[in-house]
């Protein structure tokens, strides 16, 4: 297969530059997907924001996967010394220019002026979650970082509400909402009281092998052989623009896909590439 190697040399590296975690990986509390079931009155609700994950630990900001995220010194001047857990966000529709900037060490910091850290948890807050909003509020107000943005939290009464709601989101741009329960703590790993609602299902993969393209696509990506972290492989072929078929993401990083609910053995139905996930932790050592 030949591709463009080059410029596939150099993806790769800005991958392994972002990627070697300099820490273990931040201790996080993650969503589980919100599939209904539940009392939507006893949830906070936020937007999902389309950004990358930023942990403020007190004195340094880490990327999900342990990797040191260095802004210039102005953008975390006056932050609380106290652990947040929070979104590096710009603008709905901006993922890829904040994902590129954190990955790009030095300049003159101006890429950074657009930026804010969207704080949606306290993790070292001994708190409920309807204790932890109302501390995220006075932090917002008594701070005075310009930087820093609490999240706005709301409540909804029932489905319809939400529904109504992620509409509206979605509509305007955004990705979807994120749910917490009330009377939740912050706890490290998958969360029940913690969901993700989107209009779609999306997961994350390794990509184990490229395959080439056909017709148009010779000399091309033609799809990617990805697998889950249960280990299920499968093939992704579509969600490529012509720009990422001539840069495939390399062999070894980790991918966001869309997929339409699952197949009788359990394989996502019409899986289509979205994003590398640059932020993610390393696997698991065998």
């Amino acid at each position: 297969m030949r591709l463009h190697v080059a410029r596939f040399v150099v993806s790769c590296l800005l991958l392994c530059a972002f990627k070697a975690p300099a820490e273990p990986p931040p201790r996080l509390m993650l969503p589980m997907v919100y599939r209904g079931g539940v009392d939507v009155g006893q949830f906070w609700i936020s937007e999902k924001l389309d950004g990358v994950r930023g942990h403020w630990d007190g004195h340094r900001l880490w990327a999900r996967s342990g990797a040191a995220i260095d802004p210039p010194a102005w953008f975390t001047a006056g932050w609380p010394k106290r652990a947040m857990d929070g979104e590096l966000w710009i603008a709905r529709g901006r993922f890829e220019a904040i994902s590129t900037l954190v990955r790009t060490p030095g300049g003159d910091g101006s890429g950074w002026r657009p930026v804010h850290l969207m704080v949606f948890d306290l993790p070292d807050d001994p708190g409920v979650f309807e204790q932890r909003v109302q501390h995220m509020r006075t932090l917002g107000a008594t701070c005075g970082c310009a930087t820093l943005r609490i999240i706005p939290q709301f409540r909804l009464h029932d489905r319809a509400e939400l529904d109504a709601r992620l509409k509206a989101v979605v509509t305007a741009g955004g990705e979807g909402l994120v749910l917490q329960h009330r009377d939740a703590h912050y706890t490290v790993g998958r969360s029940a009281t913690l969901l993700k609602y989107k209009p779609y299902d999306d997961a994350e993969a390794r990509v184990v092998a490229i395959t080439p393209g056909q017709g148009k696509y010779v000399g091309q990506l033609g799809a990617v052989i990805v697998r889950r972290p249960d280990g299920l492989q499968f093939r992704i072929g579509s969600g490529f623009s012509d720009t990422q078929r001539r840069h495939p993401p390399p062999v070894g990083s980790n991918i966001t896909y869309r997929y339409n609910g699952l197949t009788a053995n359990g394989t996502p139905r019409f899986a289509r590439y979205l994003r590398i996930r640059y932020d993610m932790p390393p696997p698991d050592p065998k």
